[in-house]
């Protein structure tokens, strides 16, 4: 550790011994470890904190995905002109099938042909004649 061998450090407890006595001794020597055990258990928490934020800011990086070309999508991002309409060649390269084919089955009942939503009740509230 410090090139303190048997020898030096049997030395150092007889000085130490000499200089506090036998009554002193056994309380300076639980002084030193108390400090000695909350030294490293500072250190180990430094250690962990330190490892802790060295894994957080290595997280790789989420993959990059490769690009599909989508006509709709290309359209929507091509150039527009001064009053916000699609420039000609944005419009000619959107196919109007499948747009037309989406807008439909939006617009088509969830229940089938001619199935419509019933009304729900009207709350208490805005029962007329009701004065607010």
């Amino acid at each position: 550790m410090f090139g303190l061998g048997v020898p030096e450090l049997i030395f150092i407890l007889i000085l130490a011994l000499l200089i506090f006595g036998p009554k002193r001794l056994p309380e300076i020597g639980r002084t030193l470890g108390r400090g000695m055990s909350e030294f490293r258990k500072a250190s180990n928490d430094l250690k962990r904190t330190l490892n802790v934020e060295l894994a957080l800011d290595e997280q790789p990086a989420p993959p990059v995905l490769p690009y599909r070309p989508n006509p709709q999508l290309d359209a929507l991002r091509a150039a527009r002109l001064a009053d916000g309409s699609p420039a000609a060649a944005a419009v000619a390269a959107v196919p109007a099938e499948p747009v037309a084919a989406t807008l439909a089955a939006a617009e088509a009942p969830a229940g089938g042909e001619g199935a419509e939503d019933p009304e729900p009740p009207a709350r208490a509230e805005e029962t007329p004649g009701d004065p607010v």
